[in-house]
């Protein structure tokens, strides 16, 4: 385990500094970081209790390396309050099942309001002085008169959010293409911009059945592979440049990246590989 100390007291107290990720949240993967004194030693995936902004929240830690660049501490951060107690993931476990109910009831009313709105999910904070629940919907809703019986019946602070089709993803998960679980679902933490541009760098087929994900947007890992490419592509020649290798002169039509070869055609029509030196 890889131990650094941030030199920064707290009342006289040395502290440290570690990310947590919280239990219930709007993204997947939401993180955090958490204020400990140094003293107290605790190991990936271990169950506490933060609170942040007045409210208390489950959380579990994410990573034990602690940080120490001061930098990269916000301001605001969550305050270590104790380990989960068997009382607290009791509480987490009602909250749970009393979300499901929420998740069903709301889609019961918004659908008697004629809303076009499809329910994701929907979870209490640990506290339960908030419930949050996620939507999908083409347009924007005026859900104001469902929201209302929302408060009404649950009697506590109500948050209604439009999320997109790739947030939906990465809260459901799937299969993807390659047949492993979705990347969002399981070790992303936030969404990279992907461009069009990161397939044809890549050589792939412009078709939407092999470049979309299952949220129906480019996939995710078109990014992960783009910068490889694109060094690797600074020493090859550009398909349809001319050139001259030896006594070979004609046009390059293809290029093999990972193979480290390209293709020329020449004016007879007579195909040539030849190996990138």
């Amino acid at each position: 385990m890889v131990r650094f100390t941030i030199n920064q007291t707290n009342g006289g107290k040395k502290m440290k500094f570690l990310t947590i990720r919280f239990i219930n949240s709007y993204l997947k993967r939401e993180l955090d970081i958490v204020k400990l004194k140094t003293k107290e030693s605790l190991k990936i995936g271990t169950r506490i209790i933060v609170e942040k902004n007045g409210d208390l929240k489950l959380a579990e830690i994410y990573s034990t390396n602690e940080i120490t660049s001061i930098s990269d501490i916000p301001k605001n951060v969550c305050n270590f309050i104790r380990i989960a107690t068997k009382r607290d993931l009791h509480q987490q476990e009602n909250n749970e099942k009393d979300s499901e109910e929420v998740y069903s009831y709301a889609q019961k009313k918004a659908n008697e309001l004629d809303l076009d709105m499809h329910f994701v999910d929907s979870f209490y904070t640990f506290d339960r002085k908030q419930l949050f629940i996620s939507y999908v919907a083409d347009t924007r809703v005026d859900f104001r008169e469902l929201a209302k019986i929302l408060a009404q019946k649950y009697r506590t602070r109500i948050e209604l959010r439009q999320i997109g089709v790739r947030d939906k993803a990465q809260k459901i998960g799937g299969i993807g293409p390659c047949g492993l679980f979705l990347c969002c679902n399981t070790f992303l933490t936030d969404f990279a911009s992907v461009s069009i541009g990161m397939a044809k760098n890549q050589f792939l087929a412009l078709n939407p059945t092999k470049i979309n994900g299952v949220c129906g947007r480019l996939l995710c890992c078109l990014k992960y592979e783009d910068e490889t490419y694109t060094n690797l592509k600074e020493n090859f020649p550009e398909v349809g440049k001319l050139i001259k290798n030896g006594k070979i002169e004609g046009k390059v039509v293809d290029i093999n990246l990972l193979s480290g070869t390209y293709k020329v055609e020449t004016k007879s029509k007579e195909i040539v590989e030849f190996k990138n030196d």
